[in-house]
C-alpha cells in the first residue's frame, strides 16, 4: 500500500490535478485517495478532483480544474480573454465550448458556462497551454476575438468591440488571422466595420 501511495503523490506532483480514472490508467486503487485524504496528504479541490495540500495554484487555477475535469472543453469567450490578458471583464464563470452533440460538463465549483461549436469551429484556432501543470485547450486571441462577435448576443456587442481593440492595440493579432476567424465563425459582415475602424 505504501508504494501504491507514493506513486500516487508523484502522480499528483506530475499533473497537478489527480481524477480518480487518473489511478485506474497505472492499475492503481481508487481507494487510496480517500486515505491520502485522511491523513492529510491530499486535499480534495473538488468533486473527482485531487491535489497536493501545498500545491502552488496560480489565478487561472479554476480553469485547470474545468480542463482536468473536463479535457474536451475548450476553453472560450470571457474565459479565453481574460486567459489571454486582453480584457477587463472578469467572469464568475468559466465559458467553455463542447462538440454540439456532446453532454454538457458539470462541475459544482466553480460554475461552466456552456457554448457549443461543430466542424472546423471544434478544431480550428485551438491551443493548449499548460496551466498548474494541466493542459488546457484554449481558443487563440484571434479565433476568440471571432467568438466575441459571433456570440455577442450572450456577451454584448461592448464586450466583442473591447476585445478586438485590445487585442489589436496590443499587437496580439494580425488582419488576416481576424479575418480567417471571422469567415470561420460566420461574422466577416459583422465584423468588417469593426475592423475596418482600426487600419
Amino acid at each position: 500500500m505504501e508504494s501504491s501511495h507514493k506513486r500516487i503523490l508523484e502522480l499528483a506532483a506530475n499533473h497537478g490535478l489527480l481524477r480518480p480514472r487518473d489511478l485506474t490508467a497505472h492499475g492503481l486503487p481508487r481507494v487510496a485517495l480517500t486515505r491520502l485524504v485522511r491523513q492529510g496528504k491530499l486535499q480534495r479541490i473538488g468533486y473527482g478532483l485531487y491535489a497536493l495540500p501545498e500545491r502552488a495554484s496560480t489565478e487561472h487555477g479554476t480553469v485547470a480544474e474545468v480542463s482536468r475535469k473536463h479535457p474536451q472543453a475548450i476553453i472560450c469567450l470571457l474565459s479565453a480573454l481574460q486567459l489571454h490578458g486582453i480584457t477587463t471583464q472578469a467572469p464568475f464563470e468559466v465559458w467553455v465550448a463542447v462538440a454540439n452533440k456532446a453532454r454538457a460538463p458539470k462541475m459544482d465549483y466553480p460554475p461552466l458556462r456552456v457554448v457549443r461549436f461543430s466542424g472546423d469551429a471544434l478544431t480550428e484556432g485551438i491551443d493548449t497551454v499548460t496551466i498548474d501543470g494541466v493542459p488546457v485547450r484554449v481558443t487563440n486571441v484571434a479565433r476568440t476575438v471571432a467568438d466575441c462577435f459571433k456570440f455577442r448576443h450572450k456577451i454584448g456587442l461592448d464586450v466583442a468591440m473591447e476585445a478586438l481593440t485590445e487585442a489589436w492595440l496590443a499587437k496580439r493579432i494580425r488582419m488576416d488571422d481576424l479575418w480567417k476567424y471571422a469567415k470561420l465563425c460566420r461574422v466577416a459582415n459583422v465584423m468588417r466595420p469593426y475592423m475596418d475602424s482600426l487600419t
